[in-house]
């Protein structure tokens, strides 16, 4: 009977486990910057595309609503969040903080390896940005993986996650400035900012590489809102 009882169960964990692998997708697509602000988002499509039933993806939908990351407009169709101007200041600031952390411990504890991993992101992205035309989706994305391979090395497991949570908000309005203005990719403020903080972690100066990584996100902020697409106040549409 205890046996019957365990296989019983296996459904249930197989349902959480397509939940969480929804959830790990759709969030992927958030962070790399592959939705925008305003991006609606279809349960059967999304689905289809992962090659699940809409169950799972509705669950996982359902958890990143309530973190905020997703939202249900009146109409009840499911889109990214247009972040208020004062939000995303209050997001930038907040990375500034946590990620500088990060780039800190990154620079003093990383190993071969994980420098040669900062190198080859760092590397990818600088080929992307200094194409002709480049693709911005794929930038937004290989800027991502070059910041996530510097926190990579930090060795500190709860802080990654609290910035991976950042960049589910982050990645989307990175997106939709891209796609607005990529003329800034060629103004090369990251690249810059990049080849700071990987000679700086390449230095084991985990002061510096706080400061470049710091400095990347403020251009970038800075960047955006100055352009005032953002909403004055939270709650208009």
């Amino acid at each position: 009977m205890e046996s019957v009882a365990a296989l019983a169960d296996l459904p249930q964990l197989d349902r959480r486990t397509l939940t969480d692998t929804a959830y790990a997708a759709l969030s992927d697509l958030l962070a790399s910057g592959r939705l925008a602000p305003g991006d609606r988002l279809s349960l059967r499509r999304s689905a289809a595309a992962f090659g699940v039933s809409v169950m799972p993806v509705r669950e996982a939908v359902s958890r990143l609503v309530a973190e905020g990351v997703l939202e249900v407009a009146p109409s009840r169709i499911i889109r990214v969040p247009i972040l208020s101007a004062d939000a995303f200041r209050a997001l930038a600031e907040t990375r500034i903080a946590v990620e500088g952390i990060a780039a800190a411990r990154a620079a003093e504890c990383r190993t071969e390896s994980e420098l040669d991993a900062i190198r080859i992101a760092e590397a990818a992205f600088r080929a992307e940005a200094e194409c002709r035309e480049p693709d911005r989706v794929k930038a937004v994305q290989l800027n991502r993986d070059l910041h996530f391979a510097i926190y990579g090395a930090c060795r500190l497991a709860p802080l990654k996650e609290i910035i991976g949570r950042l960049w589910l908000k982050a990645g989307p309005v990175i997106n939709l400035d891209l796609r607005a203005c990529p003329e800034r990719l060629h103004q090369g403020f990251a690249l810059r900012r990049h080849a700071e903080a990987l000679s700086a972690i390449e230095a084991r100066d985990g002061s510096a590489a706080s400061a470049s990584v710091a400095a990347d996100i403020r251009d970038a902020a800075d960047f955006i809102l100055s352009r005032g697409t953002l909403r004055a106040e939270r709650g208009e549409d």
